[in-house]
């Protein structure tokens, strides 16, 4: 199997046998999605990202996880948007041949009584410091399928609800045979998100349970399966969990557990993939502090934790501020801690680096066909997966106030985001975003950038000066694109929902709209009396005054909010839980 690697791929230079990880790998990371590089489009978004961030810092640590995910051979989507703003749903295929290696092994996957086969391939991330860590796509393109189920792992969350039970059939039930048949010998599982959660349902088979225990006659014994299983909610939106009908469920998965059983472990009208992760995890967290509250409301009766997400800081970093941070101590990518002392940086090298950020963005903005952006006028971004509870539109929801405060303070904006295939109402929001742009053409310097993906997300949030969220709470899990930026020196200006009531310090780190508990309604209000009386004044009358927010959100969120704090906490405190 082993050949050289493609010219022009570096990655691939390292040695790719998976057997020098199978010893010492005891963590199995499942995610349906995972961004590993912008050429390899096996993500759509936030989830996906985390999930990349994840496993840099595994590999920065040395942590002994594999990772698991879909090959999605076609991508997510590539965003194209029209002369009106509408936008177009394209695949976006990669050839994995470039950037993985097929491993010698396949399994085969009960899917609606026909064996199912699926075959792993191997991508090793290797950190500069020589960690790595293993991840493997699960791929059905395999000419012993039947041509139906070769495009079950095809396209990323493709399809109807029939294609996404069976793509969530091959990751759980799927990765983990394939890991036994690979030889990785693995003690604790870690589902992120509920689409794996059918992985604790192939643990529980091996744990039948007498009919006299003290669960009556349920046929399994569920602590085994708990001890192992660690899930990560991350949805507060009740639309975002997925749901099966038992029908469905039984034609695709037969008999595989007791169907009885199964309504007790999943819900009684429908296979709730949430609830079911929920019942076989014997550690649960949500992923901001408030998050937590919001998660143990919607699901009571569950010790629900908290760890906070985090990024990965060397991969969001722009170069610029990369040398800077060499000065507090070379290590600083993996010691992020380190950027703690940014305040200590002079301030003309923070507004050089920033500027040499800055100059990036506007190069990308003309580039897509935007306005020539000015670079001594401030820069506000906004880029998010475009859907209703996110609300970008929020910014724009009075276009005479925001010309008329532009006239006395400029400001220049740039929004970005993809809207899920079937999210009618998301791209509804980019059409309305794309009309009113045009209408405030000449008042308002903006511009809507298409295909928003990791290589555009990295000078967005290093080259704006200020990062604005506005979610409607309290529907925002986390959010990482805010950390993201302030590694680059960028305050946020956001609503308080997710990690932002963690991360504001008002007038230090960026600043909140409105206040906790406040009116959703009230918040475009609120959004226009803080950017008009704080933050404008701040950046047009007091260079300095905004130079020191800029490292205030260096030092107070770039170094805490990280991907290596978090897999920290998680080894510590998930994976040692559950190895007892």
């Amino acid at each position: 199997m082993d050949q050289p690697p493609p010219s022009g791929n570096p990655q691939l230079s390292a040695h790719i046998d998976h057997n020098r990880f199978v010893g010492r790998t005891r963590v199995a990371y499942f995610s349906m999605e995972i961004a590993i590089s912008p050429e390899m489009p096996t993500y759509s978004g936030g989830l996906g990202i985390l999930a990349g961030d994840t496993a840099r810092a595994a590999a920065d640590l040395d942590l002994p996880i594999v990772f698991v995910t879909l090959i999605s051979r076609a991508g997510y989507l590539r965003q194209e948007l029209d002369a009106g703003g509408h936008q177009g749903d394209l695949p976006d295929p990669w050839d994995p041949q470039l950037w993985a290696r097929p491993l010698p092994a396949m399994v085969a996957v009960p899917i609606a009584e026909r064996a199912v086969w699926v075959r792993p391939w191997l991508h090793v991330l290797q950190c500069p410091t020589g960690g790595a860590v293993p991840i493997l796509l699960l791929d059905t393109d395999v000419s012993e399928n039947d041509p139906d189920d070769r495009g079950i792992t095809s396209r990323l969350y493709g399809g109807d609800a029939t294609l996404r039970l069976k793509q969530e059939i091959v990751l759980g039930i799927g990765g983990e045979m394939l890991l036994r048949a690979l030889g990785f010998e693995i003690s604790t599982y870690h589902l992120n998100e509920g689409h794996a959660a059918l992985l604790p349902l192939a643990l529980l088979r091996r744990y039948p349970q007498a009919a006299s225990s003290p669960e009556g006659t349920f046929p399994y014994d569920l602590q085994p399966v708990r001890e192992r299983c660690v899930f990560t909610t991350h949805t507060p939106v009740d639309a975002g969990h997925d749901r099966f009908g038992y029908d469905l469920v039984g034609r695709l998965l037969g008999d595989f557990v007791d169907p009885v059983a199964l309504r007790r472990l999943g819900g009684e009208d429908a296979l709730n993939m949430t609830r079911l992760a929920l019942t076989l995890s014997g550690y649960i967290n949500g992923v901001a502090e408030r998050h937590q509250e919001t998660a143990a409301r919607m699901f009571p009766g569950y010790p629900i934790r908290a760890i906070t997400n985090g990024v990965h800081p060397a991969s969001w970093t722009h170069p610029a501020f990369g040398r800077l941070f060499d000065r507090l101590g070379a290590h600083w990518p993996h010691e992020p801690e380190l950027l703690g002392r940014a305040d200590l940086l002079p301030d003309e090298d923070v507004r050089a680096a920033h500027a040499e950020a800055k100059a990036e963005l506007i190069a990308t903005i003309r580039e897509a066909g935007g306005p020539e952006f000015d670079p001594a006028l401030p820069i506000v971004a906004f880029a998010r997966r475009m859907t209703g509870y996110k609300r970008p539109h929020l910014l724009l929801d009075d276009p005479d106030r925001l010309a008329a405060i532009a006239r006395r303070q400029p400001c220049q904006v740039v929004f970005a985001g993809k809207a899920h295939p079937r999210d009618e109402g998301g791209k509804d929001l980019i059409a309305r975003l794309y009309g009113d742009i045009e209408r405030l053409r000449g008042a308002v310097p903006m511009a809507l950038l298409p295909g928003y993906d990791i290589a555009l997300a990295r000078r967005l949030v290093s080259g704006a000066d200020l990062w604005l969220n506005t979610p409607q709470p309290p529907l925002e899990a986390s959010g990482t694109s805010g950390m993201k930026a302030a590694l680059n020196g960028v305050p946020s200006l956001s609503v308080l929902d997710g990690w932002w009531v963690e991360g504001c310090i008002e007038g230090i780190t960026g600043w909140a709209i409105g206040k906790e508990g406040d009116a959703p309604e009230t918040h475009g209000k609120a959004l226009y009396e803080k950017l008009e009386g704080t933050v404008l004044p701040l950046f047009h009358r007091d260079p300095t005054g905004w130079t020191r927010v800029m490292k205030g959100a260096i030092s107070k969120v770039g170094a805490v909010f990280t991907s290596h704090r978090m897999m920290r906490r998680y080894a510590a405190e998930a994976y040692l839980s559950c190895a007892g």
